[in-house]
């Protein structure tokens, strides 16, 4: 094992060799260099491999060509590219080989170097790992999309891509995203073509020597990806995809006509089927009454003309999901027509009498859908602020209470009740406050806490809002309670000052546990004192030491430089801080905690 780390730390040699002669590394980074990737090999050679090492060193070394990349920009420096880069590059792909091979199942482990691949334009190795990954995962066909697509846009190679698609198609013959996409290639193949055919008919160029074929051109392929598509998959949302991917391309007026027919048909059948509770269906049906019975442009000649068309066709798509929620009474229908109803509603108009009956039908939609309790609970929130918009104030209050009824520990049902209540200023906030802390459990009751003391501070006495602080700390669960003793600690301050907030940190240290942000904002708040004690200082700092000393470094270089630096302070203090904090911290910490020392120690921080 030795004698193959030694073997591959001497290969390095040469490109470190190089890297200091140029100027782009100095002498001691070359000997750190050096000790890093020592260390980074003989991890990679134990017996027992662990992932986490082979990803370390492939980040040092992605981080090494990165640093030389900007260095040769800072010196204008662009050669022997050869003897440098491409050794370290070679040097990763030969890593990532080595942790795919062990760990073959990690698809992440596969992206990352497909993503390295691509960074440093590695096209040839990308064209290996591309293969060998197909060959491994071939169950995964997003895995099959990124590899034609990086064979029609950057290799520009529409055959390799048709190639990869149709070995994919074997593998899921009815994977709807895959014939999706197929069927875009096609057609971005097609257009390309037909730009290029252009150009060179401008240009007067001889075609004889290129072989375009009227059916790419035509977007015949397309079509016949799509025609094989629809006899596997069925349901309308396949031919909505494909449609709006057609859309995109302005040679395929037939195209889209075939599927829109298609579609259509299938949509009739499938609302005399087994798909007649298929929303989606439902709501295709409805919305295509936007695009039917368009009066033409000459008799479309006054404003008012328009506005009543359109009013018109809105009324018909309506009659449609009316007809849908009768015959399909869920709450993913019901969502389908409220949705259809707020996005006619946000549409811009002139017309004020048009932008009334929107309102008025998207509030009646709303209304009929929590009658039939069968309003989702995320559409709640979009009702009650339109009816708020529309300063229906009391509707607002019934609605949000009925939302509470139904979804009676939903803490967000409760959190947008409360808010409407404190918006209108209602007498009765306190008691929906008591209610919901009643209904809701523990675990996730934060925001509502949160939300009662920040109006308790702005509303009720100081005694009320520290009663109500104390309680919700008591209340919440510990993970939670965190965030409560930061405001706490917070709020005790600006209305209670020094000396209290003094007691109130002793009091909440007694019950674990704390958040980092807790002690520095009590060690803020000493500081922000005239007569700011380096004693109490050394409190705080000691006891958030105790909480979070194995897990941020920056605490201990903070306590260091509050020594130093405050008129109290004793240096002598900083060799032990310092000793203690090389035993407390963990892992990669303990570096970064040695070169911020050191930087301190030099000035630099």
């Amino acid at each position: 094992m030795a004698e193959r780390t030694e073997q591959r730390l001497e290969d390095r040699v040469p490109e470190l060799e190089q890297l200091e002669r140029v100027g782009l590394f100095t002498r001691r980074e070359v000997r750190a260099v050096l000790r890093k990737a020592s260390a980074l090999e003989y991890k990679i050679q134990r017996r027992a491999l662990r992932k986490e090492d082979f990803i370390n060193y492939i980040q040092y070394e992605i981080n090494l060509l990165e640093l030389i990349k900007k260095r040769r920009a800072r010196i204008g420096y662009s050669f022997k590219k050869d003897e440098i880069e491409n050794s370290i590059l070679h040097r990763v792909h030969c890593l990532f080989n080595r942790a795919i091979g062990k760990w073959k199942d990690d698809v992440q482990l596969w992206l990352s170097h497909v993503a390295f691949c691509k960074q440093w334009n590695a096209k040839h190795q990308l064209s290996k790992v591309f293969s060998s990954m197909l060959a491994i995962h071939p169950n995964k066909p997003a895995l099959w999309i990124m590899a034609a697509k990086w064979e029609m846009e950057t290799q520009l190679s529409s055959e390799s891509a048709r190639h990869l698609f149709l070995r994919a198609l074997r593998f899921h013959p009815e994977c709807p995203k895959l014939y999706q996409e197929y069927f875009r290639m096609e057609l971005m193949n097609a257009e390309k073509q037909r730009k290029e055919k252009k150009a060179f008919e401008q240009a007067k160029m001889d075609l004889g020597e290129f072989n375009y074929s009227e059916e790419i051109l035509s977007g015949e392929m397309a079509r016949i990806i799509y025609r094989e598509a629809a006899q596997k998959i069925k349901g309308v949302e396949f031919h909505l995809a494909v449609l709006s991917i057609a859309k995109l391309f302005d040679f395929t007026q037939d195209l889209q006509k075939e599927i829109l027919e298609r579609a259509v048909t299938d949509s009739v059948f499938s609302l005399q089927s087994k798909y007649a509770d298929d929303p989606l269906t439902w709501d295709y049906m409805a919305r295509r009454e936007l695009e039917l019975g368009s009066l033409p442009a000459a008799q479309r000649a006054t404003k008012q003309m328009k506005v009543s068309e359109m009013a018109q066709r809105e009324e018909r798509c309506c009659a449609v999901f009316e007809e849908a929620v009768r015959a399909v009474p869920t709450e993913d229908m019901w969502k389908c027509f409220i949705t259809f109803c707020l996005e006619r509603y946000n549409r811009k108009t002139n017309s004020e009498e048009l932008k009334q009956k929107r309102l008025e039908r998207t509030l009646s939609v709303f209304s009929k859908a929590h009658e039939s309790s069968l309003l989702p609970e995320a559409l709640y929130k979009q009702w009650l602020q339109l009816l708020l918009e529309s300063k229906l104030f009391e509707t607002a209050t019934e609605a949000a209470a009925a939302a509470t009824e139904r979804f009676s520990q939903s803490v967000e049902m409760w959190h947008m009740r409360l808010q409407v209540l404190i918006q209108l200023k209602s007498d009765c906030v306190t008691q929906c406050f008591e209610e919901a802390i009643k209904h809701v459990k523990s675990k996730g009751s934060l925001p509502l806490w949160t939300l009662w003391v920040e109006w308790s501070e702005g509303t009720n006495s100081k005694e009320d809002t520290e009663t109500l602080y104390q309680r919700s700390l008591h209340a919440t669960t510990p993970a939670e309670s965190v965030t409560m003793k930061e405001k706490y600690l917070d709020w005790t301050y600006r209305n209670r000052g020094y000396k209290k907030v003094k007691k109130v940190f002793t009091s909440m240290c007694e019950n674990r546990p704390f958040s980092l942000d807790f002690f520095r904002k009590m060690i803020q708040i000493e500081k922000e004192q005239e007569s700011c004690k380096m004693i109490h200082l050394r409190e705080y700092y000691e006891r958030a030491l105790r909480e979070f000393g194995s897990t941020d470094s920056d605490l201990w270089l903070d306590y260091i430089k509050e020594e130093l630096s405050h008129p109290q302070g004793k240096p002598e203090n900083c060799g032990s801080i310092h000793w203690r904090a090389m035993k407390m911290l963990q892992g990669d910490l303990v570096e970064d905690f040695v070169s911020k020392y050191t930087l301190l120690q030099t000035g630099h921080l």
